[in-house]
């Protein structure tokens, strides 16, 4: 696969508190990943910087050829999009202005939102499936509502790499499998790149392809499901006693169990 994302030897410090430590990273067009590991392990700091939010202390970072240090803002918004773990939606905005927002990088400020703009954020909200809450205050949707109101914003950037920190983090079960089947969807048939950072290990290995595993600011694995879920793998990255066992009826898709009161 071709590579869309490219970090080589980044590392990373917030004042003298190192964070992320000589990573290489890459991101191959098509790819379905997500990122694990503890709080505090680096993954929203990665995501900040796979976007040129933040700049690496040390190490390059490139979109396919070209050094995100010489992308502008608005270059780098139609090429990759972040939906972060927490966002002000605005106050008196409908569902299809706040997708409208997402036509930023693309929209001349003289001439403001062409017919084209329009058409890409009716097909995004009928993408994410909002199209029918388009009249209504987004701050009185749902918490999976407004994440799929988000999501539509992002895609209506018309990104090549959509980068989620937490997408299912407040939401309930059911959010939580919509948002990731949702995911799944714009993989598979639009060929959109996507990495999230994830909580849920069960969740990533049922809807990911692929995992990576950071600790203290390091990858320390990273492939298949059953490669990176392994049980002596968490419990040194986790502290927590586990046992793998296999989905019922998903292939490749390990399920990590606690092991409540084990030594």
């Amino acid at each position: 696969m071709t590579a869309l994302l490219f970090a080589a030897h980044i590392s990373f410090s917030y004042s003298d508190a190192p964070t992320l430590h000589d990573i290489d990273f890459t991101l191959a067009r098509g790819a379905l990943r997500a990122l694990l590991g503890p709080n505090g392990s680096g993954k929203t700091t990665l995501l900040k910087l796979l976007t040129g939010i933040l700049q690496p202390t040390r190490g390059e970072i490139f979109f396919q050829d070209t050094n995100l240090k010489q992308m502008a803002r608005r270059e780098i918004a139609k090429r990759i999009a972040l939906v972060p773990q927490e966002m002000n939606l605005q106050f008196g905005f409908t569902v299809e202005q706040m997708v409208m927002l997402g036509r930023t990088p693309h929209v001349s400020a003289l001439s403001g939102a062409s017919k084209q703009d329009h058409r890409v954020v009716q097909e995004m909200m009928v993408m994410t499936e909002i199209s029918e809450m388009r009249e209504r205050v987004v701050t009185e949707l749902s918490g999976g509502e407004q994440q799929r109101v988000v999501i539509a914003m992002a895609l209506a950037q018309e990104p090549q790499v959509l980068l989620l920190d937490e997408p299912t983090v407040h939401l309930d079960i059911n959010h939580q499998i919509e948002i990731l089947e949702l995911l799944r969807k714009l993989n598979r048939e639009r060929g959109l790149t996507v990495l999230a950072t994830m909580h849920d290990l069960n969740l990533a290995a049922l809807y990911f392809d692929d995992l990576v595993l950071l600790e203290r600011g390091r990858v320390v694995a990273q492939g298949a499901p059953q490669t990176v879920l392994n049980a002596e793998q968490i419990r040194e990255v986790f502290h927590a006693n586990v046992m793998i066992q296999p989905h019922p009826t998903r292939e490749n898709s390990p399920q990590v169990i606690l092991v409540p009161g084990a030594d």
